[in-house]
């Protein structure tokens, strides 16, 4: 089996392809050990000890390094984790485990005089920013609208990039601005 490995804009993420699905569906996103306990591909990735995130994706799973992890000492054992996990045919989750679906966080509760609105900024993310997002080995997840203002919440290799901003603001606001007039602003959350 040969997993495929891809840089990230982020320099602490690398984007690991498998040459098989990861998820059926939707995304799942680690940002913490304890977070890790329903998926043993997860858990075990956790378990190496420099790593502090791991996201999975329709067909790539990205990892992030600690701070002042090099990637040349950890990439062998990530690689070691990943090959061992889908030779093995293992499961990506633990039997009955509510982490099967990913949970997405609270939404704001948006007006329903936006619904429009919202329809519209909903389709421009799903159909124009979270394929770009996913080649960068992340996502992008709709939280809400309020008063001219997008809530997005950056995940995997995203979450924390330091190019982050300037996605947000240099392309996804004018993406939104410039389909959706009632847009004013992006915000991370």
């Amino acid at each position: 089996m040969l997993i495929e490995t891809e840089t990230t804009p982020n320099p602490a993420t690398l984007k690991f392809l498998p040459g098989q699905q990861v998820m059926s569906s939707g995304t799942r996103d680690f940002a913490a050990p304890e977070e890790a306990e329903a998926s043993p591909l997860a858990e075990g990735l956790f378990n190496l000890g420099d790593v502090v995130g791991v996201f999975y994706g329709s067909d790539f799973v990205s990892v992030t390094a600690a701070p002042g992890v090099d990637w040349a000492g950890l990439k062998p054992d990530v690689l070691g984790v990943l090959l061992d996990h889908f030779a093995s045919g293992a499961p990506l989750f633990k039997a009955g485990s509510a982490a099967e679906i990913a949970v997405p966080a609270e939404d704001f509760d948006d007006d329903p005089e936006d619904a429009e609105i919202v329809a519209q900024i909903r389709e421009l993310i799903d159909t124009r920013v979270r394929p770009a997002v996913a080649r960068d080995g992340g996502d992008i997840v709709y939280r809400g609208f309020q008063q001219g203002k997008v809530f997005l919440q950056m995940q995997g290799a995203c979450s924390g990039c330091p190019s982050s901003t300037a996605t947000l603001k240099q392309g996804i606001e004018q993406l939104l601005k410039h389909y959706v007039p009632e847009v004013t602003e992006v915000r991370a959350i």
